[in-house]
């Protein structure tokens, strides 16, 4: 009796994330794309298995876990299985506001980038796209990941953390207290205060030690639990301190208190005596 060929599946969608078009993880067995192109940039991740592709009539191949694939707009190119197994992938399609046109010559002349940290950074992006509520990490995560890639098709370094880091990262905890209910997204942050995004984000972690998303989800919590002692419904505190629903709130305060919020007022028996 033959084993069963591994079956293709597909998962696609659109996050609310400035700069993703489209998030789209695949598993193909046997699936061969034809020749094509995007109007975005096509990010790609491999979790297991090989592919093989032509970008501007050049063949490619990357292997396993290990590499990054960058392929521009506007180029043709195609892919394809090269292992009975097939390959598992997760892409990102990007829009120029996160490289521009004028990077598509370097990235067709290096297509698969060997980049570790890259890598680890678009995983982590794609954990936190995958749950409604963290746009705020995820778009710091993109600004991370946006910066690696000027790095290898631009050769621009990132730029480090100044002598004004704390008076910076002071200004960004301000603004990010004042906007504890309704939250604000990186670039609005970066815009209010006139400092790139990354800059803004090194700064805040150089003198608090925790980058600012991590840092609102703490104080979020620190509300919630305020608010579920005074005996709101979890479902209400959700709202209340800004997390996007129910479910939300309970993995944030699960993984920070160490139970959820309903165990959590259902344990308030008050001091023993």
């Amino acid at each position: 009796m033959t084993a069963e060929r591994p079956r293709t599946s597909v998962n696609a969608w659109r996050p609310s994330v400035t700069g993703i078009s489209e998030v789209f993880h695949a598993h193909f067995t046997d699936h061969a794309y034809p020749v094509h192109t995007h109007d975005t940039w096509d990010l790609m991740i491999l979790d297991d298995g090989a592919v093989g592709f032509a970008l501007d009539r050049r063949f490619h191949g990357a292997t396993g876990a290990a590499s990054v694939l960058l392929l521009p707009p506007g180029v043709p190119h195609d892919g394809r299985t090269v292992t009975a197994s097939g390959f598992r992938k997760r892409n990102l399609y990007l829009d120029d506001s996160v490289l521009p046109q004028r990077l598509v010559g370097s990235a067709v002349d290096s297509p698969v980038l060997d980049d570790e940290l890259l890598r680890h950074r678009i995983h982590q992006l794609h954990v936190s796209l995958g749950h409604a509520g963290d746009e705020f990490e995820s778009e710091s995560r993109l600004s991370f990941i946006r910066e690696r890639l000027h790095f290898h098709l631009d050769a621009l370094r990132p730029l480090a953390p100044s002598g004004e880091a704390n008076r910076l990262a002071a200004r960004l905890r301000e603004l990010l207290d004042s906007r504890i209910p309704v939250g604000i997204s990186l670039s609005e942050a970066a815009a209010t205060l006139h400092a790139h995004p990354t800059h803004l984000i090194r700064c805040f972690k150089q003198t608090y030690g925790l980058p600012p998303h991590a840092y609102l989800t703490g104080k979020r919590i620190d509300r919630a639990r305020r608010l579920l002692l005074d005996g709101l419904r979890p479902a209400q505190v959700a709202t209340a301190v800004g997390f996007h629903d129910q479910a939300h709130l309970n993995r944030h305060f699960t993984r920070h208190v160490g139970t959820t919020p309903g165990r959590y007022v259902r344990g308030l028996t008050g001091p023993v005596t």
